[in-house]
């Protein structure tokens, strides 16, 4: 069975990931966790997904650091940034570099699901 895309979910808190993950998984997708921004980076290379979910407060690297490296390596990959402070400033930065979208925690799963809907079909067309 194949699966509807790949999906790289970047974040530094392994309950919120690995929700993510499940999350996805059934939903028929195939969905890969990285906890770092460096990790993220070393997985987007191997995985190669269509999109990426993307912490944006994250320890030593943080999601708009990681954005910029991703957009050296894929300028094509659907990255949706995730937070749990909404601030205007990162999401402007983020939407500047390539980011799909801004999705603020708790997080809306119906609404992300239709974001990464959206992001892969555009990337199919």
């Amino acid at each position: 069975m194949s699966s509807k895309g790949r999906i790289l979910i970047v974040d530094d808190e392994p309950d919120i990931s690995d929700f993510l993950s499940a999350f996805f998984q059934l939903k028929g997708y195939e969905p890969q966790v990285a906890n770092s921004g460096m990790e993220g980076l070393e997985k987007l290379k191997s995985f190669n997904p269509h999109v990426v979910l993307l912490d944006v407060r994250m320890p030593k690297m943080d999601g708009i650091e990681t954005l910029r490296k991703i957009r050296e390596h894929d300028e094509n990959v659907g990255v949706i940034m995730v937070t749990a402070v909404h601030e205007v400033n990162i999401g402007r930065e983020a939407l500047k570099l390539g980011a799909a979208d801004f999705v603020t925690k708790p997080i809306d799963l119906e609404y992300l699901e239709t974001t990464v809907m959206v992001k892969l079909i555009n990337l199919m067309s």
